[in-house]
C-alpha cells in the first residue's frame, strides 16, 4: 500500500521541513500540504537531505483535493476523551493496530494519512472524512506530541510493515481492491437520499449517517462491497416504486 502524508493547514515552516525529513527516513515520498504557509529557506534547512521530498510536495486548497484518489483515509488525533470525541464516536486505533488493519493490502492502493495543524489538530468535520482514526498512546501528564514526532511514530510502524512484507513476497497479492474515497462518498450520499425517501425521521438522519460512516469505515470496504451495497439500495428503491405504481392503479 502506498502512503500519502497530508498536513492540513500546518502553521510552522520548521514542522513541514521536519515532516519531509522523517518521510525520507522511512522511504515515503508523497507529501500533500493543505493551505500551507509559503515555502521558506528555514523549511528547506530543517528538511536537510529531504529537500527533494519537500520540492515534490503537492499544495492543495482543500482536504477533498488532498484525499482524491486514495482508497483509505486515516486521521490522527490527540483527543482521547469521551467529551472530545462525543460527536463522532469513532473508535481510536494505535499506530500498531492501524498496521494490523492494513497489513493485507497490496501495492497501488493509496492510504491517506491526515495530520491536523499544530494549534488545534483535526476538527470533527475533517475527521468525518476518515475511515479510521489513530491516536498515539502517550503520558497523561503531557499527551500532545510535536507534529513531526507524531508523523515519525506512525510512519515507523508502516515502514516496519513494508520491510516485513519485502521478506515475504506474495503475502499481500490478489487482495480485493479497496473502494475509492469518491465511491464511498457516493454510497453515503445514496444512503442519505434513501433515508429521505423512506421518510426516516429528519432529526435522526445526521447521527445515523455518522454511525454508518463509523461502521463502514472500520469495515475497510472493497470496491465490490460498495457496488453491492449500492445495488441493494437500488433494488429497494425499484421495489418501492413498483409498489407505489400498484397502489395508484388500485385507487
Amino acid at each position: 500500500m502506498d502512503v500519502r502524508v497530508i498536513l492540513v493547514e500546518p502553521k510552522l515552516a520548521e514542522n513541514i521541513g521536519a515532516v519531509a525529513r522523517v518521510m525520507k527516513n522511512f522511504c515515503f515520498r508523497e507529501l500533500y500540504l493543505v493551505k500551507p504557509p509559503a515555502l521558506t529557506e528555514k523549511m528547506f534547512w530543517v528538511a536537510s537531505h529531504a529537500e527533494d521530498v519537500l520540492r515534490a510536495s503537492t499544495v492543495v486548497s482543500s482536504l477533498d483535493d488532498a484525499i482524491t484518489g486514495s482508497k483509505l483515509v486515516v486521521g490522527t488525533t490527540a483527543k482521547t476523551g469521551i467529551s472530545a470525541n462525543r460527536h463522532l464516536r469513532k473508535p481510536l486505533f494505535s499506530p500498531r493496530e492501524l498496521v494490523a488493519k492494513v497489513a493485507d493490502r497490496g501495492d497501488g492502493e493509496v492510504l491517506a494519512l491526515l495530520f491536523g495543524p499544530e494549534d488545534r489538530g483535526l476538527l470533527n468535520e475533517e475527521l468525518v472524512h476518515c475511515d479510521l482514526v489513530v491516536s498515539i498512546p502517550t503520558s497523561a501528564v503531557y499527551p500532545v506530541l510535536n507534529l513531526s514526532h507524531a508523523v515519525a511514530i506512525v510512519l515507523y510502524e508502516l515502514y516496519e510493515l513494508q520491510e516485513q512484507q519485502a521478506f515475504e513476497p506474495g503475502s499481500s497479492m490478489q487482495q480485493p481492491a479497496l473502494a475509492a474515497v469518491a465511491d464511498k462518498e457516493r454510497l453515503f450520499q445514496h444512503v442519505s437520499r434513501f433515508l429521505e425517501e423512506i421518510e426516516y425521521r429528519a432529526h435522526k438522519r445526521t447521527r445515523t449517517m455518522l454511525m454508518l460512516r463509523r461502521l463502514l469505515g472500520r469495515a475497510v470496504l472493497t470496491a465490490r462491497e460498495v457496488r453491492t451495497l449500492r445495488g441493494i439500495l437500488r433494488s429497494a428503491e425499484r421495489k418501492m416504486r413498483e409498489q407505489e405504481r400498484e397502489r395508484r392503479k388500485q385507487r
